[in-house]
């Protein structure tokens, strides 16, 4: 195959990973609502780049740390669920924002949103499966040549990132047009469902 079929493979891959709506979806959602569409956005990125490290451990079939971390699924899944009921719970003492926050603040901000849910998506493993399971029916798994490898990361990364562009882009339009009330009212609903997704991750982990 081509570099071209190979990025565009990688970018279906990505999108089709990243599309479904689960804690991360609604983490962006969220924080476009309530802090912007930028900020959606970099959360998202967030996820995006999380994908591309497991991407390349499926590209490359690096079946050592895919192993290790599927080991270990049990308690990365309760530390992300931990994690969640954390962010759902700051999310219900956080007030939407109204003004842009100052230039400083929100640079530090954004760097805690894209690095949460960098670390949300690594705890959890099973998306090297997914990975890996889709890279071996396409022919794209540790046999091809590292370029291959590369230019098919490249496109899940990109692929993964543009469905965060369009979702933030979507969602912060929709911002725009609504009221502070109802934006609150959102931010707290929202807030539930993230402690509810953790609370889900907890028990299933535990159990």
């Amino acid at each position: 195959m081509s570099n071209l079929d190979l990025l565009l493979k990688g970018l279906a891959i990505g999108l089709a990973i990243a599309a479904p709506v689960g804690p991360i979806g609604l983490l962006c959602i969220r924080r476009s609502l309530a802090q912007g569409r930028l900020a959606g956005f970099v959360t998202g990125l967030g996820a995006a780049t999380a994908d591309g490290v497991y991407g390349a451990i499926g590209a490359f079939g690096i079946t050592a740390i895919s192993a290790l971390l599927i080991d270990q699924q049990r308690w990365l899944a309760l530390a992300g669920g931990l994690f969640l009921i954390w962010l759902g719970i700051a999310g219900l003492r956080r007030a939407p924002a109204v003004e842009a926050a100052a230039p400083p603040r929100q640079a530090r901000d954004l760097a805690g949103y894209f690095l949460s849910t960098f670390a949300l998506t690594l705890t959890n493993p099973a998306t090297i499966l997914s990975f890996a399971a889709v890279f071996a029916g396409l022919g794209l798994g540790g046999a091809g040549s590292i370029d291959a490898a590369l230019v098919t990361i490249a496109g899940v990364f990109a692929g993964s990132a543009l469905w965060w562009l369009c979702l933030s882009a979507a969602v912060g339009w929709l911002r725009e047009r609504l009221g502070p009330g109802l934006l609150v009212w959102i931010n707290r609903l929202s807030g539930l469902v993230l402690i509810g997704f953790g609370l889900v991750a907890v028990w299933t982990a535990l159990r």
